[in-house]
């Protein structure tokens, strides 16, 4: 039937809902082809630091980093990659390419993007490089963006990042909020510890969530290094909540359509009342 009573189709409200109930959607890459050449680009310039060889085997290489690198060393490599991959024009674009579908039903397809592509390493038994439960709204992001988060080699149990689902999420802020000192000392992992969940995401695959929700990761406990790379998307003309982390400083318009360019270009005629 031709007519439809609906704005949106079939495939992105089954999208939506996952979304809603669970916070997140894992799917897999748009671009597989794309992500491979990302990922290979990021292994020579690994190399490229250490003065190695440029292997044939890159998924190999990325899992056994700690083999050959000491946690002390991690970060000047980190950087560098970090560095080199973003210096090239097509980084973020190709970033984007990936989940391209998945945040252009729950985004919009208007958006701004963080000004940087993350790199995050995390090596076995490495205590330096955990992240603590947070959200990313409680440090002035605005609530309106997700995450790309896209694992550059198979991550499971520890080696992956977990996350609050949205309905216990939902109980952060009355319990904080009795707290005598506004929830300043509260252990959050502690006290959801048995509600977090652990995402594993397999390569070719990318997670998008809502950082509303509180994540994070522990000490990684298996027995091989995880390669990540997130980056924040949000609608164009969604409101920003602080100065620092806003629209040219934090985030940078990447796909306004040529309506939105018009619009804002406009200039009533002088005196002009409507």
């Amino acid at each position: 039937m031709a007519l439809t009573d609906s704005f949106i189709d079939p495939a992105e409200q089954a999208l939506a809902k996952e979304f809603l109930d669970n916070g997140y959607v894992v799917k897999d890459v748009d671009d597989r082809a794309a992500l491979d050449a990302m990922r290979a680009e990021i292994v020579r310039l690994a190399c490229e630091h250490r003065g190695d060889v440029v292997p044939d085997d890159h998924d190999g290489f990325l899992n056994t980093l700690h083999e050959r690198v000491a946690i002390t060393e991690i970060n000047p490599l980190r950087l560098h990659v970090f560095n080199g991959l973003n210096q090239h024009a097509w980084c973020r674009p190709t970033y984007l390419k990936l989940a391209r579908s998945v945040i252009d039903a729950v985004v919009g397809n208007e958006l701004a993007m963080q000004n940087k592509v993350n790199l995050s390493i995390q090596m076995p038994r490495d205590e330096t490089s955990t992240l603590a439960v947070h959200a990313d709204v409680w440090s002035a992001e605005t609530p309106f963006e997700v995450v790309e988060w896209t694992p550059l080699v198979d991550v499971y149990d520890t080696k992956a990042m977990y996350i609050l689902p949205p309905a216990a999420n939902r109980t952060v802020r009355e319990r904080m909020s009795h707290m005598p000192d506004g929830g300043k000392t509260f252990d959050l992992f502690a006290a959801y510890k048995d509600d977090f969940q652990w995402i594993a995401v397999p390569y070719g695959k990318t997670l998008v969530f809502s950082p509303i929700l509180l994540h994070g990761n522990v000490r990684n406990d298996t027995d091989e290094t995880r390669w990540s790379l997130n980056c924040r998307l949000t609608g164009l003309f969604t409101p920003y909540t602080s100065e620092e982390k806003c629209l040219g400083r934090f985030y940078t318009p990447i796909t306004p359509k040529v309506a939105s360019r018009v619009g804002m270009n406009f200039k009533p005629p002088e005196g002009f009342d409507g």
